[in-house]
């Protein structure tokens, strides 16, 4: 049933898309609600009650979010456990998708993880946490993660740019980086979000959350981004902005 529910709102988001392309073709509302049969009154509903386009950049949904289970020694014993700031990159997630009308489940990444699970999917995870991640960034023409002596960098192979971190290199220094992606795999979407620390993950998701209409572009297979942000002593993300793209295939 929620799988059907949530195919029943990606009509409707169509439908609203659609009169909005009709309209910025040159058609007046009242012109397609002739077309249509419907009244005019009925496109502004349509146009008012319909999720937003970029609902369609995570998916149709249900879209299931991940961030990795981690393991550390309590009371000499290795206990699971899920870094808190992975879990507020997951919640800022949730409530993204809870403003565009999409179902969502939640999954843990072992650090065995090669695959990501089945349908839409968001993937909050770096390629040092599970091999999930380095398989995905593989993937990408665009962007990948580099590790060397002086820690990691994200790596711009149409510029050759690495771009570090300031707190991986300076943790007096408030400001990390993250990575996004956004990838048609066959009949679902992966959304990809990794910070070179847990905190450039929380900036990620919090930029997309502010600029998905930005960044969303239906004809492209592949959408992806590195992000700035800024935080404070509590790792709360007080600004982000796009430091790298969004690289298209268009682009």
């Amino acid at each position: 049933m929620v799988e059907y529910q949530q195919r029943a709102i990606e009509l409707a988001r169509l439908r609203k898309a659609s009169i909005e392309e009709a309209h910025l073709s040159g058609l007046s509302y009242t012109e397609i609600a002739e077309k249509l049969g419907v009244t005019k009154g009925r496109i502004s509903q349509i146009r008012s009650s319909a999720p937003r386009r970029e609902r369609a950049f995570f998916g149709v949904g249900p879209v299931a979010v991940g961030i990795p289970r981690r393991f550390g020694r309590e009371d000499g014993r290795e206990r699971p456990f899920f870094d808190a700031t992975d879990e507020a990159a997951r919640s800022t997630v949730e409530e993204t998708l809870t403003q565009l009308s999409l179902a969502m489940t939640n999954f843990p990444i072992d650090p065995d993880q090669t695959r990501p699970p089945e349908g839409d999917c968001v993937i909050i995870c770096g390629p040092k946490s599970a091999p999930v991640a380095q398989n995905l960034l593989e993937a990408d023409p665009f962007l990948g993660f580099d590790h060397d002596d002086d820690g990691w960098s994200i790596v711009d192979s149409r510029t050759d740019e690495q771009h570090r971190s300031p707190y991986q290199d300076d943790n007096s220094s408030r400001t990390d980086i993250g990575y996004f992606s956004r990838r048609t795999d066959g009949e679902r979407i992966i959304v990809h979000i990794a910070g070179i620390t847990s905190v450039g993950s929380l900036g990620t998701a919090r930029w997309l959350q502010d600029n998905l209409d930005q960044v969303f572009e239906p004809t492209s297979a592949l959408i992806d981004g590195v992000v700035e942000c800024d935080f404070d002593e509590d790792f709360t993300v007080t600004n982000s902005r796009l430091l790298v793209g969004p690289y298209t295939e268009n682009t």
